[in-house]
């Protein structure tokens, strides 16, 4: 889960005060927007239930009112805290910080949640209860799909259009999943050196591959795929000084990140390609995702029932009251959701970040190996 903060605005208290509203994205997508003081009241309660030492450093307070290049300075604090959350799967998906976002979600569009009972059938006519939140949301393919991070033509976007207008909401999803590149994680431009040093591409990770879209003047010329089984290993390292990148992206020159993976392009060939982009260590995570889930489906690993944490905590509103988040608000401790074995799912950023803990990555010879890894027989090629 990735969270960004890229903009606030400033909202009226209902007396005649303002406030300074913090955006927060998740994916890419607008979730809720929050005041300092709430994430502040998240933070104390996340330190009283993990410790001081497992929580980031949070932006202290400030007596006098900030000022526009210190409340810059507080959002990008923010914005660095929540990704650093973001980066431990045990703080990410505990019951607090769920609750926290869903209660934020709430406020924030000034809805209430209710639950619904939705019957799903699979195509031998298996019958499937579900019970289902009215917070539970689909706007992400649509927002994909206007973006056009899910590629579809002329054609398809007008049937997508008045399926969105009739409310046939199934007949949506089900057109939009054989679209290229549904399901995948997109990923900012960036710049690559294949197929030549300096091209211009959009990534993208998913069905088990990275997509590499050259951007060309006005519209995308060319297509590469790279698939995960293929990547004999890959690395992350740290780059100072690039007079080409700085001269060719801003983004590139201030993150100095760059993901190298080696590639067997035929039976006796492998090429090492390079991908400079600040969202590399995110790159990466996505791609030990995809090897992880290919070796649980190969090996048929199961994961245990995820523990439950006794306990309530509270949501503090805007206006400074509070009422109590528990278990039941979060709606994740569905007895028999829990009894259901799920994918294993062992990798996280922290681990990751922990690894390249010097981010300088002196030696710049520490690979991930990719276990996943499949040569290419006679028969490939």
């Amino acid at each position: 889960m990735h969270f960004s903060i890229p903009d606030t605005q400033e909202l009226n208290e209902g007396n005649g005060s303002t406030f300074i509203g913090y955006n927060i994205h998740i994916n890419g997508v607008f979730h809720c927007t929050v005041r300092y003081k709430q994430l502040h009241n998240l933070n104390e309660q996340l330190k009283k239930e993990f410790g001081n030492d497992s929580i980031p450093p949070f932006p202290p307070k400030k007596l006098l009112p900030l000022t526009a290049s210190q409340l810059e300075e507080r959002r990008a604090l923010l914005e660095k805290y929540i990704q650093t959350l973001g980066q431990d799967s045990k703080l990410v998906s505990s019951e607090l910080i769920i609750g926290f976002l869903l209660s934020a979600q709430q406020e924030t569009t000034c809805e209430r949640k209710q639950e619904v009972n939705l019957d799903v059938y699979t195509m031998n006519n298996y019958h499937i209860p579900v019970r289902v939140s009215t917070f539970d949301r689909t706007e992400q393919t649509v927002t994909e799909i206007e973006k056009g991070w899910v590629i579809a033509s002329r054609e398809v976007k007008s049937q997508l259009t008045n399926l969105q207008v009739s409310l046939a909401k199934r007949e949506y999803i089900e057109l939009a999943q054989k679209l290229k590149y549904y399901g995948f994680v997109q990923f900012m431009p960036c710049y690559c050196d294949y197929p030549k040093p300096q091209t211009k591409v959009l990534i993208a990770v998913g069905d088990q591959e990275l997509s590499l879209r050259i951007i060309g003047p006005g519209h995308m010329v060319k297509e590469g795929n790279f698939k995960v089984t293929r990547m004999r290993c890959w690395r992350i390292t740290a780059t100072h000084n690039k007079q080409e990148i700085a001269a060719n992206s801003r983004s590139s020159s201030s993150s100095g990140l760059e993901l190298s993976f080696e590639y067997l392009m035929s039976k006796d060939k492998l090429q090492w390609i390079t991908i400079s982009s600040e969202q590399a260590i995110l790159i990466s995570v996505c791609l030990q995702s995809l090897v992880d889930e290919l070796l649980m489906k190969k090996n048929g690993m199961r994961k245990k029932p995820p523990s439950v944490i006794k306990g309530s905590w509270s949501y503090m509103k805007r206006d400074g009251s509070s009422h109590l988040i528990s278990i039941d608000d979060v709606d994740l401790e569905n007895k028999e959701d829990l009894q259901e074995p799920k994918f294993q799912e062992s990798f996280s950023i922290k681990k990751l970040q922990e690894k390249f803990s010097s981010v300088s990555f002196k030696s710049g010879r520490e690979f991930i190996e990719n276990h996943a890894f499949e040569g290419i027989g006679d028969d490939d090629l």
